[in-house]
């Protein structure tokens, strides 16, 4: 594979009342359409955030957006949007939204889409999470089963990381609870184009 540089991450800023949002804004990569592609993405993305949220009406309303950046290598870029609101209530809420994209199309992927079709990768990640559950005796609200089809995740490094929103598995007080799984444990189901295929190769 030849060598992809990272693409340039910058912190836009967007504010309206009550609200301040730091959002990634791309450049630099090999197409400035698939940069453009992404960043149209990544602002979509936040608007769904904030609807998601609600009403800021409560004289007491705030909200306040970033972001982290996961992957950047290999023409694989992996980020995290969050959103916190306090919109009344005893206390705010924080929401996550993953999305990995390929650098030079502007690409991006499902779960489903970084195996190979026909594989059982709800079943194999089930069982990993399941094992790190007992593992780190996280006490869920209902005995775990299964991962969604389309359950949140991200890309770092050689990482297939895992995630659960709050009150997802858990209590609240437990937050986001994340699960890493190496890509060579899921080796044998990954789909070689995508990400994850990337990301086993040594180079």
């Amino acid at each position: 594979m030849p060598f992809q540089p990272p693409v340039v991450i910058q912190t836009a800023k967007a504010d309206f009342p009550k609200a301040e949002l730091a959002l990634p804004y791309v450049s630099g990569g090999k197409s400035e359409a698939a940069d453009k592609k992404i960043n149209h993405t990544i602002h979509q993305s936040v608007q769904q955030l904030v609807h998601s949220q609600g009403s800021l009406d409560d004289p007491n309303a705030q909200m306040l957006g970033y972001f982290e950046q996961k992957n950047n290598q290999k023409d694989y870029l992996s980020l995290s949007l969050f959103n916190y609101a306090f919109t009344g209530g005893a206390h705010g809420l924080t929401l996550q939204h993953s999305i990995t994209f390929k650098q030079s199309t502007g690409q991006t992927y499902t779960l489903a889409q970084l195996f190979k079709p026909g594989s059982n990768y709800i079943a194999r990640i089930s069982a990993i999470v399941s094992a790190q559950i007992k593992l780190r005796k996280i006490d869920t609200l209902e005995p775990f089963k299964s991962i969604r089809p389309d359950q949140d995740y991200y890309v770092a490094d050689r990482s297939l990381v895992i995630y659960f929103q709050l009150y997802e598995l858990a209590a609240y007080v437990f937050g986001f609870l994340y699960f890493p799984i190496s890509v060579y444990e899921l080796q044998d189901i990954i789909n070689d184009d995508g990400p994850l295929g990337a990301m086993t190769v040594n180079d």
